[in-house]
């Protein structure tokens, strides 16, 4: 019976964190249009970096071909 109380005072602790931390981030996103501008900007440069450092454009290549010379 302990260990049950245990496991659920873990869980309630673990809920709590979790609970805080999501607040806490929803609380820190940006509210003036600057900062809108800086993190669209910032999520733009991001999304440009993903495609082109993807292993495919990295080697030269669009996308895996298939050698069509080998049986």
């Amino acid at each position: 019976m302990l260990e049950l109380g245990i496991l659920f005072g873990l869980l309630v602790v673990t809920s709590l964190a979790l609970i805080c931390v999501l607040v806490r981030r929803h609380r820190g996103s940006t509210e003036n249009a600057e900062g809108l501008r800086i993190e669209q900007a910032r999520l733009m440069q991001t999304q440009y970096d993903k495609a082109i450092y993807r292993a495919g454009t990295v080697d030269g290549r669009a996308s895996p071909t298939r050698d069509h010379h080998r049986p």
